[in-house]
């Protein structure tokens, strides 16, 4: 992901930077073994012997990729992600870049994907052209993560923190919409599949425990002032004393769909960026 991700209601930016070392706590809790099974798939399916993730953070995706024939290419705006990531081994060919602008050469990858990463980008659909340019004929784009326009949706972080559901509304584009931009470059035979379903609802004071209740954990709250991280917490804990008042448990739904989008090149075709 990019270094900083800025929204219009904030203005304010996640510093990946700052919580780099840190940022792969988050897979102690859930590794989301699913999303890397479907790229592992894909990349076996289509023979993909040159793969670059855009916003490729700590590397962790392309870790699982990791085969002694293929070339795994990441990039990414943070230098501090990119460090975690060259920690990795020097298997991994790391470029610091923008997304929408990627300084690498037409026509030289097989698969580019990105995980819950195109919403820090800072023209997410410049970035969906350029998967389109770096592409060999019959590679494939994969755009995965989930898009809070998605009615099925329901986080508690979006009951509790103001603001945190109209903040992702304007950051994330609809998987519709990226599947027009896709239409638009050229990409054939798109389709959507369900990568994981996240199911893990916490209940009672169970959900202090959650990491990702901690401010550095997500972006959604991340982005938010320590005024109104903190109006949360104390929402969540008014919440708590009322059930315990009435003799009631509360529970804190979790159930959030990661999606992933996915794009072929049929031909030699290059479509200008729109």
């Amino acid at each position: 992901m990019t270094r900083s991700s800025r929204t219009k209601r904030s203005g304010q930016r996640v510093d990946y930077d700052k919580i780099a070392s840190s940022y792969n706590r988050r897979y102690a809790s859930n590794d989301m073994a699913p999303v890397a099974a479907l790229l592992q798939g894909l990349a076996w399916e289509i023979d993909a012997e040159r793969v670059l993730e855009v916003g490729c953070g700590t590397g962790r995706w392309l870790a699982d990729l990791d085969l002694v024939k293929r070339q795994l290419c990441g990039l990414d705006l943070s230098l501090g992600m990119l460090q975690q990531a060259r920690a990795r081994g020097n298997r991994l060919h790391l470029v610091r870049g923008k997304a929408s602008q990627p300084p690498l050469p037409d026509a030289a990858f097989d698969m580019v994907f990105c995980v819950n990463a195109i919403h820090h980008f800072d023209d997410p659909r410049s970035f969906v052209s350029e998967g389109r340019r770096l592409l060999k004929p019959k590679g494939v784009l994969v755009v995965i993560g989930s898009d809070p326009h998605d009615s099925h949706r329901n986080w508690y972080v979006y009951d509790f923190f103001r603001g945190t559901l109209e903040t992702d509304l304007e950051r994330f584009p609809s998987w519709g919409t990226v599947l027009d931009w896709m239409v638009s470059v050229g990409f054939e035979e798109v389709e959507w599949r369900l990568a994981q379903q996240i199911l893990d609802h916490k209940v009672g004071r169970d959900v202090l425990d959650d990491p990702f209740l901690q401010k550095q954990a997500c972006s959604q709250l991340a982005l938010l002032s320590d005024e109104a991280y903190a109006a949360g917490l104390r929402r969540i804990e008014a919440a708590l004393e009322a059930a315990a008042a009435t003799g009631e448990t509360v529970r804190f739904p979790v159930d959030i769909r990661i999606g992933a989008l996915m794009g072929r090149c049929t031909s030699d075709e290059r479509r200008v960026r729109t």
